[in-house]
């Protein structure tokens, strides 16, 4: 909100800069949700819960996770009993917000089917959606990297 206590300065008006800072803030929590209410449409709770994420690269194709939402969303899924695993093709050990640490696993047939529920958290070009959708069973698409939704597909 650097940008707002400049504006201040000058006498801007930057309330919709504000208030779009403040629903980005709120989106991990948005997300979280989405993946609970996935998880128990498939009979499942978020507690007893693999959880893979898909990228944790505050955007595609960098290796820079500062400010990323996947951090936060990986923090709230543990707090509620989840477990936790993620693949980044450029962020090989990362670090959360709360501060448990993790390697990126491999992305194989065997992960995917081993999780409860793929978040798709960055659109990497790496990650194969074809593959992603044949080997796992719910998918939370964060950043419309599949075209279509359904039972198995959940979307923002």
């Amino acid at each position: 909100f650097y940008l707002e206590h400049i504006a201040k300065k000058y006498d801007f008006d930057l309330s919709m800069i504000h208030t779009a800072g403040h629903i980005n803030m709120r989106m991990p929590h948005y997300i979280y949700i989405k993946i609970a209410t996935a998880l128990n449409r498939h009979k499942k709770a978020v507690n007893g819960s693999n959880i893979l994420f898909l990228g944790v690269a505050y955007k595609p194709n960098i290796d820079d996770e500062r400010e990323s939402p996947a951090l936060e969303i990986m923090d709230t899924v543990i707090q509620k009993g989840g477990g936790v695993s993620y693949n980044d093709p450029h962020i090989p050990v990362v670090k959360t917000n709360a501060g448990n640490n993790f390697e990126s696993i491999e992305l194989n047939e065997e992960t995917l089917k081993g999780a409860d529920c793929v978040v798709l958290t960055t659109n990497h070009d790496a990650f194969d959606m074809e593959f992603v959708q044949k080997h796992t069973s719910l998918i939370v698409d964060m950043r419309n990297m599949i075209k279509e939704s359904g039972e198995k597909v959940y979307k923002l």
